[in-house]
């Protein structure tokens, strides 16, 4: 007959090994936690040389357009005519296929705008016809001086025909077919009214003045019309203007080509001026950028970036760069304007 089991031992075992893992298991489980540390950010991850895959300087990638950002730029054509980048978004394109983007030679590129809002103060509307527009031996319409008055533009200069006839216009601005169009209200002629004058003569601006077919401007009637895509010195742009006016000191121009790009996610959302680049492969002096990631911001962030093309290198010899962890470049430049000057008080500085 088999033994009974001491059932009276065993829950004895049990009861107490059951009590003793309570007692290990139950600080781990419900004792008071602290407040928790302050969080911080992961610290930046800069991988070790050569795990990052880097592209190629292949044809194709050279090929490929750069996509183009900016923001409150003011974007010289020359040392005093500047364009009043509000907001830009489009693609720069190397003229010649399999070429990279050659910042310097800005005749080989194209700037394709998909979506903008550019100004212009009078005094660079001044600079643009009078030396791109109009700049050539016996123009029909020369020493042209710009200003605003309220919500117009007003105009005066010299119009020849036979004889040099001094004159001021006052004209509403708008976009007609992607033109800005210029339609005087009224032309005053030596204190004469210059638009009744011309009706009473059966004649028109556009009858008067022989206007050049290759520079981007135009008469019809009364009205006189600019083609920004070729009255603009390079580089080459092609937009699609929609809208025209006078926006406070400026004469505004809002430009849609009708492709919505999105738009590109900054390496450095945080700054408010800037130039970024993406993507194609571009040129700087003896540098190369493969599959470019660049952001170009200014030193002085208190008022617009101040860049000038065909000084780029000096803005940059004036400011420092800085290498991201991406193998992407963060480069502050010294505004156009400031080179050769002192520091302002709270612009940012190349470390020591």
């Amino acid at each position: 007959m088999p033994r009974p089991l001491p059932w009276k031992p065993i829950a004895l075992v049990t009861t107490a090994t059951t009590i003793l893992l309570i007692l290990i298991l139950l600080p781990a489980c419900c004792c008071v936690r602290g407040p928790a540390g302050p969080t911080t950010a992961p610290p930046q991850r800069i991988p070790p040389i050569g795990t990052e895959p880097i592209p190629t300087p292949t044809e194709a990638a050279a090929k490929a357009p750069t996509q183009t950002q900016m923001q409150n730029v003011d974007f010289h054509a020359d040392e005093t005519t500047v364009l009043n980048i509000h907001s830009l978004r489009g693609e720069m394109v190397s003229k010649q296929a399999g070429t990279p983007l050659n910042f310097d030679n800005k005749k080989t590129f194209v700037l394709k705008i998909d979506s903008a809002k550019i100004g212009m103060k009078p005094a660079s509307l001044d600079n643009l016809m009078n030396r791109y527009v109009f700049g050539y031996a016996n123009p029909p319409l020369r020493n042209l001086h710009a200003s605003i008055e309220g919500n117009q533009l007003r105009q005066e200069g010299i119009m020849h025909k036979i004889v040099d006839i001094p004159f001021t216009m006052w004209a509403d601005v708008s976009a007609s077919n992607g033109w800005i169009r210029i339609h005087p209200t009224r032309i005053s002629i030596c204190g004469i009214n210059g638009l009744g004058l011309l009706k009473a003569v059966g004649q028109s601006l556009e009858k008067m003045l022989a206007m050049p077919k290759d520079r981007g401007i135009r008469a019809e009637k009364n009205d006189l019309l600019i083609d920004p895509g070729k009255a603009l010195p390079p580089p080459d742009i092609e937009v699609r203007l929609v809208d025209a006016h006078i926006e406070g000191d400026e004469l505004m121009q809002i430009y849609d080509a009708g492709r919505h790009l999105p738009p590109l996610p900054l390496p450095h959302p945080e700054e408010k001026n800037y130039m970024y680049y993406r993507g194609g492969t571009l040129r700087m002096g003896k540098l190369l950028m493969v599959d470019a990631d660049m952001q170009v911001v200014d030193t002085d962030p208190s008022d617009p970036f101040d860049f000038f093309i065909d000084r780029y290198n000096d803005q940059l010899v004036a400011g420092f760069t800085r290498n991201q962890p991406n193998y992407a470049l963060l480069v502050f430049m010294r505004d156009f304007n400031d080179v050769g000057t002192e520091r302002r008080p709270g612009e940012r500085m190349p470390p020591k």
